[in-house]
């Protein structure tokens, strides 16, 4: 048990929190939050770069990227089951244990990626295995950001849950940064080394990411709230009934305002590099994508810890209103920018999109969520608003983006741009029926 000797505790409602508690939980959540996006990031440029020719090289080079493409999204597919079942455990068993089992899950799934073989020496196990894995790897993804959100959501002071909510997602651009950064070097390799073996080096170092992670989590303890349900007995028996039953409608607003967030930040991150790959008029179409992802990581690691301070100013539904609104307005005058062949113009439009319009979302997203859905069924709540959105918005993102430039025709910025911003209109229109969350008492059993 950790020692509270000269340890000033954090006074929330009426539950007390030690500070190494609150650090420990947020680098927890952290930790984890890097590891899932850093996976999620490197698996995204392999998709553009990658996979079409080493595991899908029967189709030819357009059916291999569209089938590498449907294999990302493969992984958002798989993300709402994973939150169904790790978040109701999540309600029943406690916080700690299910974030232990879910990273553990994600990070071997991403570790024996880098261990497969390709199509050239498996057949069609090759695809088959990869399938499997990234399917593993959405699983435990599914409930990890929920429960990254959940814990510290219960753990931090409620007038500044915005702020502290926010930290661990600074994890988010951090695993971007590695996975982009690493990419970017393995970029420098002739192409014959960056498909031979070269390719498998970022997978296998996610190994370092799931031991540090699991080191702090054990050493977690349980979540305030959680531990208040266990005392008062209101641990409920079938979480996912009791989200049916009381909280369908918030979780559709909860679905209803990532539309916004998460399909922007994978049309930004991921979207953006098939598209300027494909539009030839940049010289190293590759090399100027991942440096606009370290750019905008960069600027992101700032604006949504600042957005997260903001929201428990002005409140977390003003702010995202506002946020939604931005993305909406820079949607069709970004992806023309990037038709005019300049490599700072991308860089700007991926700072901007995605240190700016994503950040202005997520930062207030991180509490306005738990602070949606009463303390007997958060985790689960949280996890089904976050993963279902996360299919809809984030994980066929790449797939419509290809299917809309094919059947209008290359370099078809409009295009991209009406998905962009009809994905933010969603967003600002659901606002208008989200209730304030602001310094909601997170032990209460009750929706918001």
């Amino acid at each position: 048990m950790t020692s509270t000797v000269n340890k000033k505790p954090l006074k929330g409602h009426d539950d007390v929190v030690e500070p190494g508690q609150l650090k420990r939980a947020t680098l927890a959540a952290s930790v984890g939050s890097a590891l899932e996006y850093y996976d999620f990031y490197i698996y995204g440029l392999a998709t553009a770069l990658i996979f079409g020719p080493l595991f899908f090289a029967p189709l030819g080079e357009a059916g291999g990227v569209i089938a590498a493409a449907g294999t990302y999204a493969v992984g958002f597919a798989a993300r709402p089951i994973g939150g169904i079942v790790f978040g109701a455990l999540g309600d029943k068993y406690g916080r700690k244990v299910i974030l232990l089992t879910t990273i553990a899950l994600m990070g071997s799934a991403s570790f024996l990626i880098g261990l497969l073989p390709t199509y050239e020496s498996a057949g069609i196990w090759a695809p088959i295995l990869l399938v499997t894995l990234r399917i593993l790897q959405g699983l435990g993804a599914g409930a990890e950001q929920a429960g990254a959100t959940v814990l510290i959501s219960e753990f931090a002071p409620p007038s500044r849950r915005g702020f502290f909510a926010s930290l661990p997602f600074v994890g988010i651009q951090l695993g971007t940064l590695i996975g982009a950064g690493t990419f970017a070097l393995l970029a420098l390799a002739s192409d014959d080394l960056l498909q031979g073996w070269l390719w498998r080096l970022p997978f296998l170092a996610s190994i370092i990411l799931i031991a540090i992670a699991i080191y702090i989590r054990l050493r977690l303890r349980e979540s305030p709230a959680f531990q208040k349900m266990e005392e008062n007995k209101t641990v409920v028996k079938n979480p996912v009934g009791a989200v049916w039953r009381e909280s369908r409608a918030n979780v559709l607003k909860g679905i209803g305002l990532r539309m916004a967030e998460n399909g922007n930040s994978s049309i930004y991150n991921v979207l953006i590099l098939s598209f300027i790959s494909g539009l030839a008029i940049y010289d190293d179409p590759a090399s100027v994508g991942t440096t606009g992802a370290l750019i905008a990581a960069g600027v992101a690691i700032l604006t949504v810890v600042f957005f997260g301070w903001l929201s428990d100013r002005l409140g977390r539904i003003s702010l995202y209103r506002w946020g939604s609104f931005f993305q909406a307005v820079i949607a069709l005058p970004a992806f023309y920018l990037l038709t005019l062949g300049e490599p700072l113009l991308v860089w700007i439009v991926m700072a901007v999109g995605i240190g700016l319009g994503v950040q202005s979302m997520l930062g207030p997203q991180c509490a306005l969520l738990p602070e949606l859905f009463g303390s007997a069924h958060r985790y689960t709540g949280v996890a089904l608003s976050r993963e279902f959105s996360a299919l809809f918005a984030g994980g066929i993102a790449p797939l419509i983006g290809g299917l809309l430039l094919h059947v209008t025709y290359d370099g078809a910025w409009w295009a991209l741009g009406l998905y962009s911003l009809a994905l933010s209109l969603i967003s600002f229109v659901t606002t208008f029926f989200v209730p304030e969350t602001k310094g909601r008492n997170v032990l209460t059993v009750e929706d918001a």
